[in-house]
This record gives C-alpha cells, structure tokens and sequence, in this order.
C-alpha cells in the first residue's frame, strides 16, 4: 500500500477516536477479530481476541448512552481529551502494523488525528446545535454513525490493498512458475 494513503487511513482511524474515544478501538477490534486486518505476531494482537472486542463495543454504547447525559464533560476537556489520544495511539498503531507501516509513525499521526477530531467534532457539533436550533441529540446520533462509516471505511481500505498486493504477488508469482 502506498504509506501517504495508509498514513491518510491512519489519520482517519485517529480522527474518529477524537470523536468517538471507543468507538474506534471497538472498529478495530472488529476488524481484527474477523480478519479484515492482521495483526498476528505484533504485540497488539491482543486487539483481535473476543475479549477485546466485548470490551471495547461494551464501552462504546456506554459512551454512546454517557455522551447523551447532561453531566458529561467536554471532550476536550483533559480527562476526555487524553483518552481519545491513547485510543489514537493505540488504533493508529493496530493500522500502522496491519498497513505494513511503522507502528510508532501510524500511533503518532493517529493522535494528531485524534486530537483533531476531538476539536473539530466538538467545533462542528456546537455550532450545529445552536445554528439549527435544534436538541443536542439531532446532531449526537448521526456524529455517532459517521464516526462507526469512518472507523470501518479507514478497516476495510486497510484490508482491501493487503488483498490487492496478495492478488498481485499470486499473478507475478504464476507467471513466473508457468
């Protein structure tokens, strides 16, 4: 895979862990546990065991439930802010393996880009409530879904150019034994 477009996916994985801190492990988890990236003989190949995968959608439906309670802080707050960059970190060095790109590299550019969608969500997410005049709710629920398309586009395209360079090695590799 070319790495400015895994490192693109990296950011992307990152940017939904600033939006959503569990639901882009709970992404990744998935992702592993059926297959879709292969994290095997790397130290985050914890992250495709059944456990981690209860784990982490456990936690993301009770954000997505906490998310909607009046008392729940700022996600760019410290406490809430921190744990999106270590899911940044963490989901951005799952990719980086599984992209065949420097674990450190992918966990950094995925904290950038976990930082940036915690600011940015939290920016486009006021801005929306006030302007549409409409409840917090309105604009939660589908921030929500676009957070679950992005993490499992940033997963599939992952997987899709591991299948497209096995095809390709398969065809070289035929016509060479041929």
């Amino acid at each position: 895979m070319n790495s400015g477009i895994a490192l693109l996916l990296i950011f992307g994985i990152g940017f939904v862990a600033g939006l959503r801190a569990m639901t882009a492990p709970a992404v990744v988890a998935w992702a592993a546990y059926l297959g879709w990236i292969n994290l095997s003989g790397s130290h985050l190949s914890f992250m495709s065991s059944i456990w981690a995968v209860g784990l982490f959608t456990l936690g993301a439906l009770a954000e997505y439930v906490g998310d909607q309670l009046p008392s729940t802080p700022a996600r760019t707050t410290a406490g809430p802010l921190i744990t999106r960059i270590v899911m940044g970190l963490l989901t951005g060095a799952c990719l980086a393996v599984a992209g065949g790109v420097s674990l450190w590299v992918g966990a950094l550019v995925a904290a950038v880009g976990a930082i940036a969608g915690a600011f940015g969500g939290y920016q486009a997410r006021t801005r929306l409530v006030r302007g549409l005049h409409v409840p917090d709710a309105a604009i939660a629920i589908p921030e929500d879904l676009v957070a679950l398309g992005l993490g499992f586009l940033c997963c599939l395209e992952i997987a899709k150019s591991h299948v497209a360079a096995a095809l390709a090695i398969l065809h070289v590799s035929s016509r060479w034994w041929s």
